[in-house]
């Protein structure tokens, strides 16, 4: 759970999501051949040689933006024989959509406590 949440008797605790995956997500997020990937990975698993093909791009700038998509655990990949096979996470999307939600179910912001003159 992050730092500083607090569930509240007629609120649901926020998702079990660290800030660290909430942070790697967004970040994930943030580019746009990574968002073609997942694009793709929505249809389908894909291996990497079909990702490579349907995306024009080389295998290296490739495993780069697979390997920041599994750090965010948005991606899963799994060997079979000599190939690795990308498919999407979804319960990281749903746990990012829930932390996202919490904003959402904000009915009322405190406003701020006026500062004390210390001077």
């Amino acid at each position: 759970m992050l730092k500083n949440s607090r569930a509240t008797p007629d609120r649901l605790p926020p998702p079990q999501i660290s800030e660290k995956l909430v942070s790697a997500g967004f970040h994930a997020l943030s580019d746009p051949l990574r968002i073609q990937i997942l694009e793709l990975l929505r249809q389908q698993e894909l291996c990497v040689c079909d990702l490579c093909d349907r995306l024009c791009v080389p295998q290296s700038k490739l495993s780069f933006h697979l390997k920041t998509l599994k750090e965010a655990a948005l991606v899963r990949s799994r060997q079979e024989s000599r190939w690795i096979y990308y498919s999407l996470n979804l319960a990281q999307f749903l746990a990012l959509e829930e932390y996202l939600a919490e904003y959402r179910r904000l009915s009322q912001m405190l406003p701020a406590r006026p500062c004390s003159d210390a001077g």
